[in-house]
């Protein structure tokens, strides 16, 4: 039997939306894994704003699947795009309806730019250098380095190994960072 990937593998991601919304468990299941990093990076940026990232990450999940279904091509969007919008604003209101107050400078769901890639959606350039400084001034070159490859959307098992440090070095490492920038963060240095 062959794997999704090298059945998918060459197929667009509005081919296989097309797949999906005609039945194809198959497509959305590639839809799905495609996607999955990068649903897990966008509900990343809110544990700053209170939230649970992994019941975050099964909200955004949500709001992908529930792309896969609403897609429609000839309204002109790419389904990446139309995907990405979809989950911030699933998970956003999530965050608004526990009553988690959601900064809209960090998050406009309606100013969403489409982009190229995953990445390009998650953070512009400028943002993405501002943020960089921040945790770089915050934090120890361990939790740096920890924190960055947790919001790239690496799992603890992943970050263990790249780092060569034991899963509870790890766990501390994103709970001191995790502690450090919401003070940072919310004291506005």
């Amino acid at each position: 039997m062959r794997s999704c990937v090298q059945e998918f593998g060459n197929e667009s991601d509005e081919a296989l939306v097309e797949r999906a919304q005609k039945g194809d468990r198959a497509a959305t299941e590639e839809i799905l894994r495609r996607y999955k990093n990068a649903v897990r990076a966008r509900a990343r940026k809110f544990f700053l704003e209170g939230g649970e990232t992994d019941d975050l990450v099964q909200e955004g999940m949500i709001g992908l699947y529930s792309a896969i279904g609403s897609y429609d091509p000839s309204a002109g969007k790419r389904f990446k795009n139309f995907a990405y919008l979809c989950v911030s604003r699933r998970i956003y209101d999530v965050l608004r309806m526990a009553g988690r107050r959601v900064s809209t400078e960090l998050f406009d769901p309606d100013t969403v730019e489409s982009g190229d890639s995953p990445e390009d959606f998650l953070l512009d350039d400028e943002a993405r250098t501002e943020i960089r400084a921040r945790l770089m001034k915050e934090l120890s070159d361990f939790e740096f380095r920890v924190m960055t490859m947790y919001l790239d959307g690496m799992s603890h098992a992943q970050i263990c190994e790249a780092t060569g440090k034991s899963p509870k070095s790890v766990d501390n490492a994103l709970t001191r960072s995790k502690r450090k920038l919401q003070i940072a963060f919310s004291d506005g240095k």
